[in-house]
């Protein structure tokens, strides 16, 4: 698993990592040096003519001119204090950059699910629950930065500090490490070894109830009116309460198992080091004699203990957030579409016609046919409606007409030329798309007609232009604010009739050839609608303009009806065919 997550790591990433890496080798070497420098310096403190003796000294001696073996305290208290502060900052600068190196890390792993969800092809939106996909982006990215990348770094910190520190006790004394780093890995062995298990089993319901939260949140907050008129609040509250409330009881105990270990250690840790005191005067003799190795074993055991419990926390992190990132890296793994890497500026010529060849299309394998050879042509300039009953396929046809959905079988051709994956966003550019559901972005009128464009490029001639065409620009003149109108959130501060008209406006603010209403004209009364299709026809003859109606009075301007029947039976008509039926 994390050597598929350092795949999706940019070459600059793994690059920090591997220094990184060079830092925590600095500061396991800075441990070894503060910890190897104390037995000196409790030797000058105890027996200074025995250090002043030893010839390794000499040289420094030397240097420093001293003539007394008292003189020695001085230059080796400043010394190991040196080598102490050196060692604390090392650890502060490697806590600095690891800390934002991974969480740098988590925006990366963020903004790469964000991006190859929002390239995945329509069909694959509609098989998804959007609460999975904003938990992933969101909520189980944090866990895998909180849970597992960081912890992962400091994993690696911890180890390698715990080696050096290992090899510099050996070298003070072999058979005291030996003893003492056997009873710790042991006693955590054992301990991992009990609660796995229990790791396990939390990450799965941390997995599945963070994306139940989102999902209630969602449905509670989405459904508010019905929520509200049905007097339904508790039902949703008891929902989340029963799913925050697994979460949190899954991250607490993951959280008491990776922290309780360690006052257990701590305590046969200071047991350890009382029984090595008392063993080392025995053997010497002399407990000042003893005093330079006990002091160095004390400082080890209380820079190895930390280390190692958190080593263990880690580790225990990493096991507990496993499903969220077993997820994560789902996300991770989706393809990119042929087409992401297609010039922008590219497009599928469009000025004869649009042709249904032999077409066919089905939600899946195992689901059974919508349409079934299709075969349709549409001149460019035409005015087109389509009729037939709810489910019968008509939004679905006109989702292929977009580029939306590729056929099971067959083609779409646009002046002879097939769409697919690879060239719809070329065909794309030459659509405008008006839905009876319009989204609105929490944001002002004009940024909602003039939809995903920068707020300093928008052409406010245009946008009064097309509202004046949708019928909604008296509405908008006579709000305070105008075109800088908040509409609020899925524009809850419009009506139904309003949205629509700022839909359509967006439509006509994108200037498209092809113009496509899938029945957006629902919300509209009579009037206002056929002011509307009005403002439509002055674009006849000069657009493509594919109509799915509620009133069969709104295609009465089509130069053709398309009826799709039962049994896949798809029929050319007139709108005076309509009318005598």
């Amino acid at each position: 698993m994390i050597k598929k997550l350092w795949k999706h790591l940019t070459k600059r990433r793994k690059i920090q990592f591997f220094l990184l890496l060079v830092l925590m080798i600095l500061t396991s070497i800075m441990e070894v040096v503060s910890i190897g420098a104390i037995v000196p310096f409790l030797g000058v403190l105890t027996s200074p003519e025995k250090i002043y003796q030893i010839q390794l000294a000499q040289p420094l001696i030397q240097i420093l001119g001293l003539t007394n073996p008292s003189q020695l305290l001085l230059p080796l208290t400043v010394i190991f204090v040196t080598v102490i502060l050196i060692s604390s900052i090392v650890r502060i600068l490697l806590l600095y950059v690891s800390t934002r190196l991974t969480y740098s890390t988590g925006t990366d792993l963020s903004v790469k699910i964000y991006r190859l969800t929002l390239y995945q092809d329509y069909l694959t939106h509609t098989s998804r629950n959007s609460s999975e996909i904003i938990n992933g982006i969101i909520t189980k990215t944090n866990i895998v930065i909180g849970s597992v990348l960081f912890p992962l770094v400091t994993l690696f910190s911890s180890v390698i500090i715990m080696l050096g520190i290992i090899s510099i006790v050996f070298i003070i004394n072999a058979q005291v490490a030996l003893i003492t780093f056997s009873i710790f890995a042991l006693l955590y062995g054992i301990i991992v070894f009990f609660t796995k298990k229990h790791l396990q089993r939390n990450s799965q319901l941390i997995a599945k109830q963070s994306s139940q939260i989102i999902k209630y949140l969602q449905e509670g907050l989405g459904g508010i009116r019905d929520v509200l008129i049905d007097n339904t609040q508790e039902f949703y509250c008891k929902l989340f309460q029963n799913a925050d409330l697994s979460l949190r009881r899954a991250l607490g105990n993951n959280t008491f198992i990776s922290g309780s270990p360690r006052y257990l250690v701590e305590a046969i840790g200071m047991i350890l080091i009382v029984v090595l005191a008392y063993s080392l005067t025995l053997q010497k003799g002399d407990f000042l004699d003893a005093v330079p190795v006990l002091g160095a074993l004390a400082v080890a055991a209380q820079k190895l203990l930390p280390a190692l419990q958190q080593a263990y926390g880690s580790y225990s992190g990493i096991r507990g957030a496993k499903s969220s990132f077993v997820d994560v890296l789902n996300l991770l793994d989706q393809p990119l579409p042929d087409n992401i890497n297609q010039n922008t500026t590219d497009s599928i010529p469009f000025k004869q016609d649009i042709v249904f060849k032999n077409l066919s299309f089905g939600y899946g394998k195992d689901k059974p046919l919508i349409l079934r050879n299709v075969n349709l042509s549409f001149k460019k300039g035409e005015t087109v409606g389509f009729i037939g009953e709810s489910g019968i396929g008509k939004s679905t046809l006109l989702d292929i007409l977009m580029g939306l959905l590729i056929p099971t079988s067959g083609e779409l051709l646009v002046d002879g030329t097939s769409i697919t994956q690879r060239n719809k966003k070329a065909w794309q550019k030459h659509i405008s798309h008006v839905p009876q559901s319009i989204y609105l972005t929490d944001n002002t009128i004009q940024d909602n007609i003039a939809f995903a464009v920068v707020s300093e490029k928008i052409k406010m001639h245009k946008v009064i232009q097309v509202a004046q065409q949708a019928q909604v620009k008296d509405v908008i003149n006579n709000l305070k604010n105008k075109y800088e109108t908040l509409v609020g959130e899925q524009g809850v501060q419009l009506s139904g009739g309003q949205r629509q008209r700022i839909g359509i406006a967006r439509a006509l603010y994108k200037d498209s050839d092809v113009l496509i209403f899938d029945e957006a004209t629902s919300a509209l009364d009579n009037e206002i609608e056929q002011k509307v299709m009005e403002q439509i026809e002055q674009f006849k003859d000069v657009k493509t303009i594919f109509i799915i109606a509620h009133r069969l009075t709104t295609l009465k301007q089509c130069d053709s009806i398309i009826r799709i029947n039962k049994d896949y039976i798809i029929e050319r008509i007139d709108f005076n065919q309509i009318e005598h039926n």
